[in-house]
């Protein structure tokens, strides 16, 4: 089964070039060979050892994965602090930090293509979706992980696999289900999983009242074939 084989990866805090100015971000490379990439957008926690440890284990897994940090290296570790990073992010920054995260992404990968991944968490989610919208062409996969978002999805080329959580004082499965009949009215292939028992951060080890590890390992395991099968 993929991702079940583990390789050796570098990783390092690196700088894109967004205009005249530039962001950070987490770059994790395999070691040996070409492979395809994969964008990670991190929550609205920031970019935390959780997301930087995503792009290590699919690194590990065979991928290309570059988080950029939208907060400019602020993290929150409360609720009230999250919320306040996220009500400093300006749209027009956003949209200039990860269009040309995929831009730089894309330049790594030569030899692999012309299209990714993309991964994101609560309001990375949101701007994964963005991207499948936004760079319509250049998008082949996307994995939001308790986050939706409208819009206009009949352009995109991505394929869609969605992981939820049963119990989401923040994203009502009322929203998870308009979303996946916006997708598939606009003919897309869309898999959403909805994880019984589960809450809002699920997935992330540090959020310790919302995690759930069998939830956390199943959706990695799907995430990580679905990439697998829609990369290679």
């Amino acid at each position: 089964m993929y991702g079940l084989t583990l390789q050796k990866h570098t990783a390092s805090m690196i700088e894109v070039k967004v205009d005249r100015t530039s962001t950070k971000a987490y770059l994790a490379v395999p070691e040996g060979g070409d492979v395809p990439g994969v964008l990670v957008i991190h929550a609205w926690w920031g970019l935390t050892n959780v997301f930087k440890g995503v792009c290590d284990r699919l690194a590990d897994a065979g991928f290309v994965a570059l988080a950029p940090d939208l907060y400019n290296g602020r993290t929150a570790s409360t609720i009230n602090e999250a919320k306040h990073l996220r009500s400093t992010l300006k749209k027009t920054k956003a949209t200039r930090v990860l269009t040309h995260s995929v831009d730089y992404l894309l330049s790594l990968l030569a030899e692999t293509g012309d299209r990714i991944g993309v991964v994101g968490f609560s309001l990375g989610a949101y701007w994964a979706l963005w991207l499948a919208e936004s760079k319509a062409n250049e998008i082949a996969a996307v994995v939001p992980f308790y986050g939706t978002r409208s819009g206009n999805y009949r352009k995109t080329q991505a394929v869609f696999l969605g992981h939820f959580a049963e119990n989401d004082e923040w994203e009502p499965l009322e929203s998870v289900r308009t979303l996946e009949k916006r997708l598939r009215s606009a003919r897309k292939e869309v898999t959403f999983y909805v994880y019984p028992g589960t809450k809002h951060w699920f997935f992330e080890e540090n959020q310790v009242e919302a995690y759930d590890k069998a939830a956390a390992n199943l959706a990695w395991e799907r995430t990580v074939n679905f990439l697998h099968k829609q990369l290679d």
